[in-house]
Order: structure tokens, then C-alpha cells, then sequence
């Protein structure tokens, strides 16, 4: 069973910036694509990043060239580098495994707001 933990979310003033980080374990973490989603209230989740086991990325049209994922297979561990936020960015963050199945972490908050 692989679980997921997310931290780094929180409150920022628009134009910040944050780090989300997602830590893996009981995977294999290497094998696995892995992916950020977020969902806003009222609205449908949708995939922000991706990142496959070879390093190849993926971004929705609204985070390219503001967010920036990344991986470090020797921690088990996925990256969310977010800058120039605004607040449409505000949501829930959701880490995402896929390796066979599917595996969802279990979300950490992120607001943007003066």
C-alpha cells in the first residue's frame, strides 16, 4: 500500500511563491509517474503537473512557465515549485502515484490572498 504526504501549503500574498513536497512510501517510487492535482471549491479536480520516470513534465496551460515539478528518486519524493501565485491558484493540492494503481495523498491547502 503506498502512502502519500504532502506538506508545504499555506497562506501567501499574490505574487508568492511556495513549495509543495509530496513524500512516497511502500512503492516503488522510481517506476511511478507522478502528478499534482488541485481542486478549487465548486469546481472539478484537474491536473496541474506531471512528471514521468524519465523526468519528462507537463503542465496545464494556466501554471506553464509559473510552476515547476520535479522529483528526487533517492528521497521518494515529488516537488511543486509554485511563483508568481495568484489567486486562482487557491485550492487543494493533491499528490497522485501511478504505477499499476493509483494512489492519491490526501491534500494540503493552498491559499492565495492579501
Amino acid at each position: 500500500q503506498v502512502q502519500l504526504v504532502e506538506s508545504g501549503g499555506g497562506l501567501v500574498q499574490p505574487g508568492g511563491s511556495l513549495r509543495l513536497s509530496c513524500a512516497a512510501s511502500g512503492g516503488d517510487f522510481s517506476i511511478a509517474v507522478m502528478a499534482w492535482y488541485r481542486q478549487a471549491p465548486g469546481k472539478q479536480r484537474e491536473r496541474v503537473a506531471l512528471i514521468t520516470t524519465t523526468g519528462t513534465t507537463n503542465y496545464a496551460d494556466s501554471v506553464k512557465g509559473r510552476f515547476t515539478i520535479s522529483r528526487d528518486n533517492a528521497k521518494n519524493t515529488v516537488y511543486l515549485r509554485m511563483n508568481s501565485l495568484k489567486p486562482e491558484d487557491t485550492a487543494v493540492y493533491y499528490c497522485h502515484f501511478f504505477a499499476t494503481f493509483v494512489y492519491w495523498g490526501q491534500g494540503t491547502q493552498v491559499t492565495v490572498s492579501s
